[in-house]
């Protein structure tokens, strides 16, 4: 046998990642090749595979059920990579994965394919690590954890398991890493078996009952010391995940939905003034990260003082309820409030508030100040500020602010335009309020979807005033979430909107709106379709019973190609509004893609009888054409030509009329339009868009692809006009 060469032995050091599919074995093979793809999906994905794979430091070994990554920078960079997954892993409860970390010596070998492989200790160990584990663990060898105890950031993370017996009975120490987010806080079944063991054995060792009283109580005292101590470690834990099905998610203690307060003034007119104190309310909560708070837009459903509590909560997905009513007379307002355990219907607290209205400010600081310490909810010092904030001292300003956003959460009809007059007569009253200011952005920045307003109209508008708001404020998260919008659909820096968007969940972790907006625009624009999908999922969390985050969420999953998803979760949507034509449309679409168009063309032509929305008629007469009634989109081309004379008609209905013809070349001719025009989220996602597909590889067309994703510096450029 030849001797082995100088490179076959030389080890390394290797930080190793080794995940896994729990029940993989179990599963169909159409469901494994799913579950292997959307895991693949998910690593690939993170911020520490792309980092370590462009600097050739990174390795990876290949298993039927998962793999290895072997990183070639620090310990800490698998940890990292396991956390991005973890968090990852929400959008997909039907994927249950473990994981186990090790450092250790590893190489390079060559398989009986003569491909280069991976091989060595650090391996086997973290492998062996990953074995001890159930679905959601992020598990550490004992050498990992302690390299990490040194530094602060890890240290609330990690938590001692003991020894875990692993194959050919090799012992191992093991240490659980999981936090609120990431990871599973449970005993893997392996060490409670083996801790029930031991403790019957250590049961099974004392003297038999036949010894004397004093020896008798001795004995009953070691087994009730014994049973405490396991029951400690075993109990002061939540339930034990069963090794076959994921955990059950428990509704979070820390977790509040602040129903529509009860208008009791004399006046019924002042209904807008009980829902803006409702409002604020919930505004200064969801800026505290250690709370769970829902958005009023699921909330406006319910009645003020609805009978069951308990089932609402449930709806909602909270443990806590605030009710409340507003009394308001001249200068003078009563705000009662009371905060409820659901489950139980228990007060947890209840107060009433008699003030001049100049105090309204410092009574809803109160109020959510009081919330927050009672359900034990931690505030940074930043937090505190932002609760007590006062956004205006002009009391007609704020009123006519609350007039504008409550028909801002209307959305039909007329009432966006009467919401922009209303925020800015506020301005009018007070130049500095910074809040009116976002309002007015996020009203222009959505006008074009909701009206015939030229995308190039409004969104100049939408940014001045995003711009000014963020000058008066710059932590309102709301005019952070607007200008994200804007960045994105309006001027293609998918970098900025990614910036403003983040920056806006960092403000206010509970504003469903940005995480709705972040995933729905530019992750999913960039085909970071497991990020955009689980942002989606984190919105409707927040916000349960918004139709339109709903349907949007079904948009992310056609687009990431998951057309059965993408189906089921509209077919969801319109179980909670079957009036929602936007979700008919958008269900349409996924089963258009799904190859079913006469189902699609059902669905248009519900969409249709509910709405008069121009696209809707641009779809049905595209789906036509598809399936065999080309004058349809033929007729629908003329009417869109006719109509451009006199309103604003988006080029990219046109491209989908043309490809439904097999036109390629008009098809890109009015895409290359759609893009000079800056034509909204429709263009913002060429690169993902399944109505595109057609056109891939085209060379016109993959110019347009990398022209909006070209990086762009929009906002420092308006900044700087």
């Amino acid at each position: 046998m030849p001797a082995a060469s100088e490179s076959d032995l030389r080890f390394e050091i290797g930080h190793v990642l080794f995940i896994d599919i729990v029940g993989y074995s179990k599963l169909l093979i159409d469901e494994q090749k799913e579950r292997i793809q959307e895991l693949r999906e998910i690593v690939r994905g993170t911020e520490q595979f792309r980092l370590a794979e462009a600097e050739g430091k990174l390795m990876r070994l290949p298993t039927g059920d998962g793999g290895a990554l072997v990183f070639r920078t620090t310990p800490e960079a698998p940890v990292l990579c396991a956390l991005e997954i973890s968090k990852a892993l929400k959008a997909y409860p039907e994927l249950w994965v473990r994981m186990g970390i090790h450092s250790g010596p590893v190489n390079e070998v060559a398989d009986l394919n003569e491909q280069m492989n991976v091989a060595g200790a650090g391996i086997n160990i973290a492998q062996r690590v990953m074995d001890c584990g159930d679905a959601g663990h992020v598990l550490l060898s004992r050498h990992v954890a302690e390299d990490l105890e040194g530094y602060a950031r890890w240290r609330p993370l990690l938590y001692e398991l003991g020894e875990c017996k692993t194959k050919h009975g090799e012992v191992i120490s093991v240490v659980n890493l999981y936090d609120d987010e990431v990871g599973n806080p449970e005993v893997p079944e392996k060490l409670r078996e083996a801790q029930q063991e031991r403790a019957a054995k250590a049961a099974a060792s004392l003297p038999a009952p036949t010894v004397g009283r004093k020896h008798l109580l001795i004995a009953a005292g070691v087994v009730l010391i014994a049973a405490i101590g396991a029951g400690f470690w075993i109990y002061s834990r939540p339930a034990t995940v069963s090794p076959s099905l994921p955990a059950i998610p428990s509704t979070p203690a820390k977790s509040i939905a602040v129903l529509p307060f009860e208008n009791l003034s004399e006046e019924k007119g002042n209904a807008y003034f009980a829902e803006g104190i409702q409002e604020e309310i919930l505004t200064r909560l969801a800026k505290i990260a250690d709370l769970k708070v829902i958005s009023r837009t699921s909330t406006q459903q319910f009645e003020s003082r609805p009978a069951n509590l308990s089932e609402i909560a449930k709806q909602l997905g909270v443990a806590n309820i605030l009710e409340g009513s507003v009394q308001r007379s001249a200068d003078q307002v009563r705000v009662n409030v009371q905060l409820i355990k659901a489950a139980t219907e228990a007060h947890l607290w209840a107060d009433t508030f008699d003030r001049k209205l100049t105090d309204i400010f410092a009574v809803e600081s109160d109020i959510a100040k009081t919330i927050a310490d009672t359900l034990q909810a931690k505030l940074t010092g930043a937090e505190k500020q932002l609760i007590a904030a006062q956004p205006t001292s002009d009391l007609t300003a704020y009123e006519l602010y609350l007039k504008g956003r409550s028909l801002w959460g209307k959305r039909s009809g007329d009432n966006i335009p009467k919401a922009i007059a209303f925020y800015e007569q506020a301005i009018a009253h007070d130049p500095n309020y910074a809040l009116a200011y976002s309002g007015l952005a996020e009203a222009y920045a959505i006008l074009p979807f909701y009206t015939a307003t030229a995308p190039q109209d409004a969104r100049p508008k939408a940014k001045t005033a995003a711009l000014k708001a963020l000058q008066l404020d710059e932590k309102l998260a709301e005019a952070h979430t607007a200008l994200g919008l804007l960045l994105c659909a309006s001027d293609f820096d998918l970098a900025g909107s990614i910036s403003e968007f983040q920056r806006a969940i960092a403000l206010n972790p509970n504003y469903a709106t940005a995480h709705h907006w972040y995933g729905n625009g530019p992750l999913l624009a960039l085909g970071r379709f497991v990020e955009a999908i689980a942002e989606g999922k984190r919105a409707i969390e927040l916000d349960p019973l918004s139709p339109i985050i709903n349907a949007d969420l079904g948009q992310d999953l056609y687009c990431a190609r998951r057309y059965d998803q993408a189906i089921a979760q509209l077919r969801k949507t319109l179980e909670i509004d079957p009036t929602f034509y936007y979700a008919h449309y958008n269900l349409g679409i996924a089963l258009q893609l799904n190859s079913d168009v006469s189902a699609a063309i059902a669905e248009y032509t519900k969409a249709q009888q509910l709405s008069d929305d121009l696209f809707v008629r641009v779809l049905l007469a595209a789906a036509k054409a598809q399936s065999g009634d080309k004058d349809a989109a033929v007729r629908m081309l003329a009417e869109l030509e006719e109509l451009s004379q006199h309103r604003y008609v988006r080029s990219y209905w046109r491209t989908l009329l043309y490809l439904s013809l097999g036109n390629r070349d008009q098809a890109i001719r009015w895409l290359e339009q759609a893009v000079a025009d800056h034509d909204g989220l429709n263009i913002t996602v060429i690169k993902v868009d399944p109505f595109l597909d057609a056109l891939r590889g085209d060379p016109r067309f993959e110019a347009l692809v990398q022209k909006v994703l070209a990086p762009k510096n929009s906002r420092a450029d308006a900044a700087e006009r």
